[in-house]
């Protein structure tokens, strides 16, 4: 083999899961077809989950550098206040362009020792019972146990891996970019006010650095998506919808997104997988597609590591797909909605208004905002306590927090009984006794993701969960 994981696309999928296998040792190879990282700006945030997981890596100092927390928003848009207490010690939107996330997580995968090689184009693919090849365009030929394709919503694994993409594909599309105007920024702001009374789909907004951010509807879905807009299709546009071009000017990038939506029959198919865009496409409302890929990476790093180190169970793999699955399943039904509560038809308008009552009732309103945040997550792992299978918020231990502990992308025994042990496990689990009163069960099991394994406080009952999730002891 010439590495363990080859890894397609370096977008923050494919290098947050890089970095995560890099965590156990994982010898891993990114490739990307472009050559150099692209400046377009598709997603502008991270929601509570992706906030907690980049704080359980010791990287979320970096994150806060170069973001702004804004206050949880509303559902579709809708205004409402922020529900009491989430469950979270990071209650906020932290706002930071899909670029800088890109450079940071990059950043951190290669400092990890991540192998990240530009230009290079897959052409094909084929597997065997020991592992998987893939051949470049230009005639290279690698060989790793495992290939994760994390290329995209046109994702060339996914084709050659022949998994299905079943869904429905984009009814509506719209034209980005940013730009720089001529117009003033007082004829901007009264425009774009008047425009979004009845045209939801439409904005133009600073950016920084003297540019603007525009998102206008385009007259109709592109035959080719992959073609980007020129900038006479997005003053045409803009005179349309808006009146107005604003005297848009020197584009530093301009894309079109639209709202299909897909998802993989499965995340697996032998030694090849799924993550990320390649596994599910959805209208880009509410801010979830960056955030459900980082979040599909965090599930699969340590399960994929324990595979090709040997010590992972029987189904621990296969188990990616059975929690990550049904989780895009609702997000993609979430996305969809949301997307039709901005339509200023008369039906969706009636559903919109009717919704605006509901979320003032307190647990409505929660409820939304925790499936959007996906802080509300809970994975079957047939456990009766209310806290399996949910992750854990970074509760304070002592002087200082869990997520503090959690850096190394271990699993955690965070036990206030001080009776209980990890023998056996010790290269894979670490343990921590402490007590604190954020916490109330006797002890918790976590996975490296944060998710709850097992409570309890019976030795005997720990052992016989332990291997479950980490193997045999040693």
């Amino acid at each position: 083999m010439d590495v363990d994981v080859t890894i397609v696309g370096a977008g923050p999928t494919g290098v947050l899961l890089a970095a995560e296998l890099r965590l156990h040792g994982v010898r891993v190879l990114v490739l990307e077809r472009d050559a150099e990282p692209t400046r377009v700006v598709r997603a502008l945030g991270l929601h509570a989950r992706s906030i907690e997981l980049l704080d359980q890596r010791g990287l979320l100092a970096q994150f806060l550098a170069a973001g702004t927390r804004y206050p949880v928003g509303g559902f579709a848009g809708i205004p409402a206040p922020e529900p009491a207490q989430l469950d979270t010690a990071h209650p906020y939107l932290l706002g930071i362009p899909q670029p800088t996330t890109d450079r940071l997580l990059t950043e951190h995968a290669v400092a990890l020792g991540v192998e990240i090689r530009r230009g290079c184009e897959v052409a094909g693919l084929s597997q065997d019972d020991d592992g998987v090849t893939v051949d470049l365009a230009d005639g290279t030929r690698l060989r790793s146990s495992f290939v994760v394709g994390c290329d995209g919503g046109r994702s060339t694994v996914r084709r050659l891996a022949g998994i299905g993409f079943p869904g429905e594909p984009a009814q509506r599309e719209w034209l980005s970019g940013e730009v720089e105007l001529t117009a003033s920024p007082e004829e901007v702001t009264a425009v774009v006010t008047r425009v979004r009374e009845t045209e939801k789909g439409f904005g133009v907004g600073p950016s920084g650095g003297g540019l603007f951010r525009v998102v206008v509807p385009a007259a109709h879905v592109a035959e080719d998506r992959a073609v980007p807009p020129t900038i006479e299709e997005v003053r045409q546009r803009l005179r349309v919808v808006a009146g107005t071009d604003f005297g848009v000017h020197s584009p530093r990038w301009i894309t079109r997104f639209g709202d299909a939506t897909r998802l993989a029959e499965r995340y697996r198919a032998g030694r090849v997988l799924l993550a990320g865009d390649a596994a599910h496409v959805h209208p880009p409302t509410g801010g979830q597609g960056l955030n459900l890929g980082l979040q599909d990476a965090f599930n699969l790093g340590w399960k994929l590591a324990g595979s090709v180190a040997g010590w992972a169970p029987d189904g621990l793999l296969d188990s990616y797909q059975t929690e990550r699955h049904p989780v895009a399943a609702d997000v993609l039904t979430t996305a969809r909605a949301t997307a039709e509560l901005l339509s200023t038809e008369p039906g969706p308008q009636a559903v919109r208004r009717l919704l605006t009552e509901l979320m003032g009732i307190e647990e409505v309103n929660r409820y939304l905002v925790e499936k959007v945040t996906a802080i509300g997550v809970r994975y079957d792992l047939g456990g009766g306590h209310p806290l399996v299978g949910r992750r854990l918020r970074d509760v304070a231990l002592g002087p200082g927090r869990l997520y503090g502990l959690m850096h190394a992308g271990r699993g955690l025994l965070l036990d206030q009984t001080g009776r209980l042990s990890v023998a056996g496990w010790g290269d894979r689990v670490d343990s921590v006794v402490d007590v604190t009163a954020e916490l109330d069960v006797p002890a918790a099991l976590l996975r490296p993701d944060g998710h709850v394994a097992w409570v309890g406080d019976d030795q005997q009952d720990l052992l016989d969960h332990l291997p479950t999730w980490f193997g045999a002891a040693r």
